[in-house]
């Protein structure tokens, strides 16, 4: 969550942590080798990302060569596989294109691949493999493009890419019944931004085999469309992105669960990506890393229940600490330019439910040095192609390739500098005894060490690699390591010997007793769940869980840091958590909002029926707003407005609870910047924020002879006095009746808080 008065730098403040701990960012996915036009898809276990190679193109902005594919995969959103280059087309089908440009992929819950890529742009091809690292075939056999599909098929098919000159980027969307769909396009040089460039075709797919349905080819409507074509499903309704040219990604909805359309323009879900603020401060123009042309392309997909966006930008070739890169022909540049050597991201996707359209809209991604929070802990214990890793320093990496077999990626390490690749939230459960890892050595005195906490951290074990006969001679390697037991944050394997690029590692894993730490799930905080009726201070938000799976969060803050440590004397009242919760003159709120950020709590609801829900927040923004819902079900919206963040308005709607029981209400935020204190539920319909406090629970006792601490705040949220009272009655009376120092100077109406429990009360004084 985010302070108003830090809204305009929040990206600064990010960039700058990123200094302190270069290396340790975990966007882009990849530090060691250049990447661009990502799409993304999952299964019932894995989320993948398939993007183009960057690496080859020349130096000359917008002459792309863009030779394959290369592929990742995550389980847990936090450690990716880098599979390598997957697929190149002329070294596997002599007869394909050299260029596969923004290519599309889909996964079949049983793991099959299908992959959707241009011919240039003139074209539009399918691959198809039983997993991610092939080998693949061609299941439309050779179908690459117009001119094949136009003799083979029907001259009306795609024929000069059904009138769209630039025939390419193609996305591709599978049912769960095999009905597929590909659609793609960016249209003539002279009319490309201005919408109804895309087209979409049918096909069926069964065990690998595809169909295209000749006659189901379709002009869409994409308002402003420029290329990058994508399509999800998402509650219903199918969202079509695209990117257009100011180069943002816009979107559109279906009106109804047809994906032919039509579709309801709805507006921006990826901001322009010059709005990274990029580690070094490394500007090509002032304010942006850009650079002329700055184009995007983008991915969603779901997994584990939550929702995830993938893109491109420019931080890595920006970065003082960036790869080299070498075109084909062995011509290489230390310092590449930025337009044709990107680098893929990806970050959480949040939704809002629009009930005037009856739908869900995408919230305005938010970028992040961090990417996505880890959905699940590591398990050590299987094994992994070498390339695992959360962050990687000084490494590179080559993808050898025996046709007609799935592809080998191998870590080829610059060991004589500090070089190791970084591993996040490793459960070790009961600990590891071994380490063992599978490579070839070109030279003697090559190891690598296994450390806790950093690259120089506690020392866990060493494993010598073995000098083999050359780069195709693997041998395994194993050491015995010690104190790697329970949840290690971060292990780091370290690469260390005299020269670079000697070792060529495929594959490593642990051996050990096994098992994983128990999850623990997210919990009431102070153990006792919120009471429904009554009142929720907005920074008692769950405790998150410790485990595996994403239903353990119960928040989300787009960075790291607490912005509101500084008002509480430089202690976070929520240590750990990142979110950012500020003491102000009516106790502690929650602050810094950002779009896409979100907060849960457990309550208990007495009584199913009708509520009103209150609200009480400060902003001086006219655009902020918020959701509330209730097991994954719209509750209430919220649209914020107001003059300062030190005047606390009380807002409120009317809500129906279906069920009594426990629940986990969340309150999720659509508009960025503003402060919120409470939310506070009263039995039926449109009542006052009066009766707040008698929707309290029984278990205060207001009228306790116990003294509590009453504070009393002006309209403008300032402080101007402090007393103790027994209860609520009493305290008004003794501010009412001028026995408190401080009130014969108070005139008008007045907030008076109680400290220990929150509760509050209006009061009006003329003097």
């Amino acid at each position: 969550m985010s302070n108003w008065m830090f809204s305009g730098i929040k990206s600064t403040i990010i960039a700058v942590a990123g200094l302190a701990t270069f290396g340790l960012a975990d966007n882009p996915i990849s530090s060691y080798h250049y990447l661009a036009d990502p799409s993304a898809a999952s299964d019932d276990d894995t989320f993948y990302i398939l993007t183009d190679v960057d690496d080859y193109s020349p130096q000359k902005n917008y002459d792309y060569k863009i030779v394959g594919l290369y592929a990742f995969t995550s389980k847990d959103m936090k450690n990716w596989t880098d599979h390598g280059m997957i697929f190149r087309s002329k070294r596997e089908f002599t007869d394909y294109p050299s260029n596969t440009w923004a290519s599309g992929i889909a996964v079949k819950k049983n793991g099959r691949v299908f992959i959707v890529y241009p011919n240039g742009a003139s074209g539009v091809g399918m691959i198809t493999a039983p997993s991610i690292d092939g080998p693949y075939t061609d299941p439309i056999k050779k179908a690459y493009g117009v001119n094949y599909i136009a003799a083979h098929y029907d001259a009306s098919f795609l024929n000069g890419c059904d009138q769209i000159a630039h025939c390419f980027d193609p996305g591709i969307f599978i049912e769960d019944d095999g009905t597929g769909y590909v659609i793609f396009g960016g249209g003539e040089n002279g009319d490309r931004g201005y919408g109804n460039n895309l087209d979409i075709i049918k096909f069926t797919e069964s065990n690998g085999n595809v169909t295209l349905d000749k006659n189901s080819l379709k002009r869409l409507d994409a308002p402003g469309s420029f290329e990058a074509p994508y399509i999800h499903k998402y509650k219903g309704h199918y969202y079509l992105s695209f990117n257009t040219q100011p180069q943002v990604i816009d979107y559109s909805v279906s009106r109804g669960d047809d994906i032919m359309g039509p579709y309801d323009f709805v507006g921006t879900v990826i901001p322009s990506i010059g709005n990274i603020l990029q580690e070094d401060n490394i500007y090509k123009e002032p304010g942006k890393t850009n650079l002329p042309g700055g184009n995007n392309h983008q991915g969603f997909a779901e997994f584990k229940g939550k929702w995830y966006a993938v893109y491109h930008d420019r931080r890595l070739v920006s970065r003082s600490n960036h790869p080299r890169s070498c075109t084909e022909a062995g011509e290489c540049a230390d310092n590449p330019n930025s337009e044709n050597h990107r680098s893929v991201s990806i970050d959480e996707l949040t939704w809002s439910y629009d009930q005037g359209k009856g739908y869900y809209t995408m919230n305005r991604l938010q970028f992040t040095d961090e990417g996505p929070e880890q959905i699940d802990y590591f398990d050590p214990y299987d094994r992994y192609k070498a390339l695992t890793s959360s962050k990687q320093l000084n490494v590179r990496s080559r993808t050898d390739w025996t046709k007609n077999q799935p592809v080998t990626h191998v870590l080829t390490p610059l060991a004589s500098k500090e070089s190791w690749i970084r591993v996040s939230g490793v459960d070790f459960g009961k600990g590891a005894k071994k380490f063992s890892i599978t490579g070839a050595s070109v030279a003697e005195g090559n190891k690598v060490e296994i450390r806790t906490g950093s690259a120089s951290g506690t020392l866990a074990g060493t494993c010598d690699i073995k000098k083999t006969s050359g780069w195709q001679d693997y041998a395994d390697n194993e050491c015995e390591v010690s104190g790697l037991a329970g949840i290690i944050e971060q292990l780091f394997i370290v690469f260390k010997g005299s020269k670079d690029s000697t070792m060529g590692l495929i594959e490593w894993e642990f051996i050990g007793e096994g098992g994983r730490t128990p999850d623990t799930p997210q919990s009431p905080y102070g153990g006792t769940a919120w009471a429904i009726p009554g009142k929720i201070e907005a920074e008692n938000f769950d405790v998150p869980g410790v485990g595996r799976g994403s239903d353990l969060k119960s928040y989300y803050d787009s960075d790291s840091e607490d912005h509101g440590a500084e008002s509480n004397g430089g202690v976070s009242f929520r240590e750990g958590t990142g979110v950012d919760i500020y003491k102000k003159a009516t106790g502690y709120i929650v602050g810094y909002n950002a779009e896409g950020e979100w907060l849960e709590y457990t309550v208990n609801v007495t009584e199913a029926g009708d509520y009103t829900v209150f609200a009480s927040v400060a902003t001086d923004n006219e655009t902020s707003g918020f959701t509330l819902s209730l097991d994954g079900e719209p509750l209430a919206s919220f649209a914020t407005k107001g003059t300062s963040f030190d005047i606390f308005d009380t807002i409120q709607t009317n809500v129906t609870i279906p069920s009594a029981g426990q629940h986990i209400l969340k309150m999720a935020v659509t508009g960025a910047w503003f402060d919120v204190d409470f939310f506070a539920f009263v039995k039926g319909k449109d009542a006052k924020s009066e009766d707040i406090v008698e929707a309290l629970p029984k278990t205060i006792k207001l009228g306790s002879n116990s003294h509590a601490t009453y504070d009393v705040f002006n309209l403008k949220g300032k402080k101007i006095a402090s007393f103790t009272a027994r209860n609520m009655d009493e305290a008004k009376a003794l501010w009412n009746n001028g026995a408190v120092k401080g009130s014969e100077k108070a005139c008008g109406m007045c907030l008076i808080r109680n400290r220990s429990n929150g509760m509050t009360a209006k009061i009006r004084v003329f003097r």
